[in-house]
């Protein structure tokens, strides 16, 4: 379960994000919208100790990350891409990872036969493609067999067969009763892969529900989203 409540963040005389608050619950997918610099990177990235909040609460079953005790088994995140050196292979990158948290070193082929990168471990990051170092960085994430997934953008760069299969995918580890939050502009597959959605707009939530309710009565999600945001039709 993912609870942010009243998350509040300034820089100088600044207001980034103003009271947000949704949660993300079990067994479900959240998608987390918002235009640039509405504050959805400001807000994953407190929810994932990697900033702090100038008053407010984002915690991760219950508690705030930094107090997890065992982090990768519980949350695996995915903000900006891999996040691997380019001079390394894919193998090697996830090796690292692992021996850090502690994880068994198995884990690391099991994860590259689950994002379908086995045949390009041994090539150097730097080589990769943009959907090939998106796979990478799931892979990555998943490195924990985590209870949670934050995933920023995740079918970027990917071809259709690989949308296609991480929405798949998503919709199958949520259906295992874990939580899924993640953030993308492509609102068509969003429409297709998420249960709610959470709208923010100028560090404010300005639309939290089912994918159903924030659709309402516009054709796509595509133009409930612009309404919600410019507060004008498509």
């Amino acid at each position: 379960m993912i609870t942010i409540d009243s998350l509040v963040k300034r820089r100088g005389s600044k207001e980034i994000l103003s009271g947000i608050g949704f949660q993300a619950r079990p067994g479900r997918v959240t998608g987390f919208l918002g235009p640039n610099g509405a504050g959805k990177s400001s807000t994953l990235r407190i929810l994932l100790g990697l900033d702090r909040a100038t008053s407010g609460t984002a915690l991760i079953n219950s508690v705030p990350f930094v107090q997890l005790r065992d982090p990768l088994a519980t949350v695996g995140a995915m903000l900006d891409g891999s996040g691997a050196h380019r001079a390394r292979t894919g193998r090697a990158h996830l090796r690292w990872v692992a021996r850090s948290a502690g994880l068994p070193r198995a884990r690391v082929d099991e994860v590259l036969d689950i994002v379908g990168l086995t045949s390009a471990a041994s090539r150097r990051v730097g080589s990769y493609s943009l959907g090939m170092a998106r796979r990478l960085g799931l892979a990555a994430a998943l490195l924990g067999d985590p209870e949670i997934l934050i995933l920023d953008e995740p079918v970027n760069g990917l071809d259709p067969d690989g949308i296609r299969w991480i929405r798949t995918f998503l919709r199958q580890h949520a259906a295992s009763g874990r939580t899924v939050l993640l953030s993308s502009h492509l609102m068509g597959e969003l429409a297709e892969t998420v249960d709610d959605v959470v709208v923010i707009n100028e560090g404010k939530v300005v639309a939290d529900g089912t994918l159903d309710e924030i659709t309402g009565s516009h054709r796509t999600l595509e133009d409930a989203f612009f309404a919600l945001t410019t507060g004008g039709a498509p």
